[in-house]
């Protein structure tokens, strides 16, 4: 929690926390107790089941199970990154954000956004956020065209 707290100090607006939610839920709650609405978890996904340590390792933990712990600790807010996605300028997995979104959290999506279509669609069924990387180097997608037709639709901040 004191990196945390260093990070919000010098100016952060939000902070993340990996793998410490799957192996130090405590973290997450005092984190959470700390600095409400301040902690983002992020929650790494492959075929449903939370990956840690920088994907290297593998879970028996749905993505939806721990979101489900980590929200009874207080946390609201969701990163989530399909690993099978990220990087592969295919398409976000919708159903995995929509199962995501259900749940009741705010959910920022990972992976796969390569069309402003992509962020519209996201925003559409809900998603808060969304990460866009690669689709951005390779000049796939033009950021002040996604923001304007997103900004259109109302909902995602790419």
């Amino acid at each position: 929690v004191d990196t945390i707290e260093q990070a919000l100090r010098l100016g952060a607006q939000r902070a993340i926390v990996g793998t410490a939610a799957i192996e130090e839920p405590e973290v997450v709650r005092e984190a959470c107790r700390r600095y409400p609405n301040r902690i983002i978890v992020s929650v790494d996904a492959r075929e449903g089941m939370v990956a840690t340590r920088g994907w290297r390792e593998g879970t028996q933990v749905s993505v939806e199970d721990l979101i489900e712990r980590m929200k009874a600790l207080g946390a609201r807010r969701f990163l989530c990154t399909d690993i099978a996605k990220d990087g592969t300028l295919t398409e976000p997995s919708f159903g995995l954000y929509e199962r995501l979104v259900r749940l009741g959290v705010a959910v920022i999506a990972s992976g796969g956004v390569a069309k402003i279509e992509h962020l519209v669609r996201l925003s559409r069924i809900g998603v808060e956020g969304a990460i866009v990387g690669k689709a951005l180097y390779t000049g796939d997608l033009d950021l002040r065209q996604a923001l304007a037709r997103v900004e259109e639709e109302g909902r995602v901040s790419a």
